[in-house]
């Protein structure tokens, strides 16, 4: 897959307020180098649960739960895991199971937050929740009464 170098010099001197979305682009370029590092290790899903729910399932066999690390920080899950050292010499005649570390990282939207994981089965379950705050909620207006009409006013605020 060929990737693009983009310059976001000129939105950041001509754009105010966008630094954010150009930092997002420039992000998910370097994501793509990220997944061609990692060869896409561990597999994972995205589910959406509900309208504001969602769950990151991690296929990460071998690991135990004290050699995982989730951590939330800057809009951005990172996910690592970091395989204790094995002292035990094996012979494999084959070995299709990657027991190497791995950071995986997730970039976060506005108001996503995590609400807990677990572990199944050798699979990580991250589940998140999109909070969106009182003031940015859709509110209906209701039509009727004289414009200016304070008891109107007044009870559509304590509704």
């Amino acid at each position: 897959m060929r990737t693009i170098d983009f310059d976001f010099t000129p939105l950041y001197r001509s754009a105010i307020g966008f630094d954010r979305v150009a930092q997002l682009l420039e992000s998910m370029n370097g994501g793509q180098a990220q997944s061609a590092k990692n060869g896409g290790y561990p597999p994972y899903n995205i589910e959406l649960l509900d309208d504001n729910e969602y769950r990151i399932t991690m296929a990460v066999a071998g690991f135990a739960e004290d050699e995982l690390e989730i951590e939330s920080r800057e809009g951005a899950l990172v996910v690592q895991g970091k395989k204790k050292a094995d002292d035990t010499e094996r012979k494999y005649l084959y070995q299709g199971i990657a027991e190497r570390n791995f950071e995986r990282r997730f970039q976060l939207a506005d108001y996503v937050r995590v609400t807990g994981a677990s572990m199944n089965n050798g699979l990580l379950h991250i589940d998140l929740e999109r909070e969106i705050p009182e003031a940015m909620k859709p509110k209906k207006i209701t039509i009727g009464g004289k414009v200016g009409d304070k008891k109107l006013l007044d009870a559509e605020v304590e509704a």
